[in-house]
């Protein structure tokens, strides 16, 4: 079939929504799909991605104000930063610059069969559900966090009726976990499907893991005050007085940062690096640190990596609570009894994700 992607950020770009959008669109044309996907794209070049596959890029165009492209590229100026702090969340600038450019990309595209826009940002579905006679015969909503249902992000009360308005155009909408659909409004939960994220399985290169002299755990990805927030974690290590190496993946992780003088050579903040060179050095650690959302309607995308890995993960809050500290102190002396076990990880193997998107369009098609 004639599948459209639409999405903001896609490979190389090094995030959730990047990754997440690259591997549904090679993982449909693998199955032989013809799959065009639109995002804003840097000079990077998609030849070896689409080598033998039925799949093409295009450009949804340059951003004036500041977004990202797939290059990690933007125009964020002063005033572009300004900008954006004053009219964020009045109008979610800068990202609503791209309801023209998808408006643009669709009117080019005829025939298409199945359609799926990718948040975050939700512009991208705001986008498509704002365009006139969209031809598609299915349209799928990807989506990670909630909208006006994410209890971290207070919105003004009118983006209530713009998210009603897209789900009332949208023929399905995808989460990844099933306590997501509480994010959303009941009325239209039934149009609500869970389909986790999906992750390539093939060519994993993992070290040949061997006990570290000093015990060393990891940390990768985004952390967030009061939300996805390691203070508490970060200041019971600056009382241990024994050596330990923690590893952390992060940009922008002025969180970390605070605690870097204190922990000294005990902590190594490292920038964010390719997923298959990531999952190699997250495989030569110990154990590895996932720090769960305080929201019940998100869940970290990088628990299936980490268990890609085969290294324990241990898994903390926020409050790093006393049963977590026992636990952390645990897997400190090599015992991992209190470890999170990601169950039925082929779920998430990308080839069984792209055919339960199919499957949705098989099925309205049929009905």
């Amino acid at each position: 079939m004639k599948i459209v992607i639409v999405t903001q950020g896609i490979y190389p770009a090094l995030d959730p929504r990047s990754h997440r959008s690259t591997q549904l669109a090679m993982g449909l044309a693998d199955i032989g799909h013809d799959v065009t996907v639109y995002a804003l794209l840097g000079k990077y070049d998609y030849s070896e991605l689409q080598k033998g596959r039925n799949l093409t890029f295009k450009n949804l165009g340059i951003s004036r104000w500041g977004m990202s492209d797939s290059d990690n590229n933007s125009k964020y100026t002063i005033l572009n930063r300004g900008l954006k702090k004053l009219f964020w969340k009045i109008c979610l600038f800068p990202d609503i610059e791209l309801v023209p450019m998808i408006k643009r990309a669709l009117r080019q595209e005829k025939n298409i069969d199945l359609l799926i826009s990718i948040a975050v940002p939700y512009i991208d579905h705001f986008g498509v559900a704002l365009c006139k006679n969209l031809k598609a015969k299915c349209w799928i909503s990807d989506c990670g966090d909630p909208f006006t249902g994410n209890p971290f992000r207070k919105l003004p009360f009118y983006f209530k009726y713009i998210e009603k308005y897209w789900c009332k155009k949208t023929d399905y909408i995808v989460v990844p976990i099933e306590a997501a659909k509480n994010g959303y409004f009941e009325k239209f939960r039934n149009k609500i499907k869970v389909i986790p994220q999906g992750f390539d399985f093939r060519n994993i290169n993992l070290a040949e893991y061997k006990e570290n002299i000093i015990p060393t755990f990891a940390y990768s990805g985004a952390v967030y005050k009061d939300l996805r927030d390691p203070s508490a974690f970060l200041r019971y290590l600056t009382e241990l007085h024994f050596p330990f190496h923690f590893i952390v993946y992060s940009v922008g992780g002025a969180i970390f940062g605070n605690f870097s003088k204190q922990l000294g050579d005990k902590m190594e903040i490292r920038p964010y690096v390719k997923r298959d060179q990531l999952l190699h050095e997250l495989s030569k650690v110990d154990f590895l640190i996932n720090i769960n959302n305080k929201s019940g309607v998100q869940q970290p995308s990088k628990l299936i990596d980490y268990a890609m890995t085969k290294r324990p993960i241990l898994t903390l809050t926020s409050d790093f609570n006393s049963s977590e500290r026992r636990a952390f102190d645990e897997f400190l002396k090599r015992d991992y009894t209190h470890q999170t076990l990601v169950e039925n990880i082929d779920d998430y193997n990308i080839e069984n994700v792209v055919r339960k998107f199919t499957d949705i369009y098989y099925k309205k098609i049929n009905s």
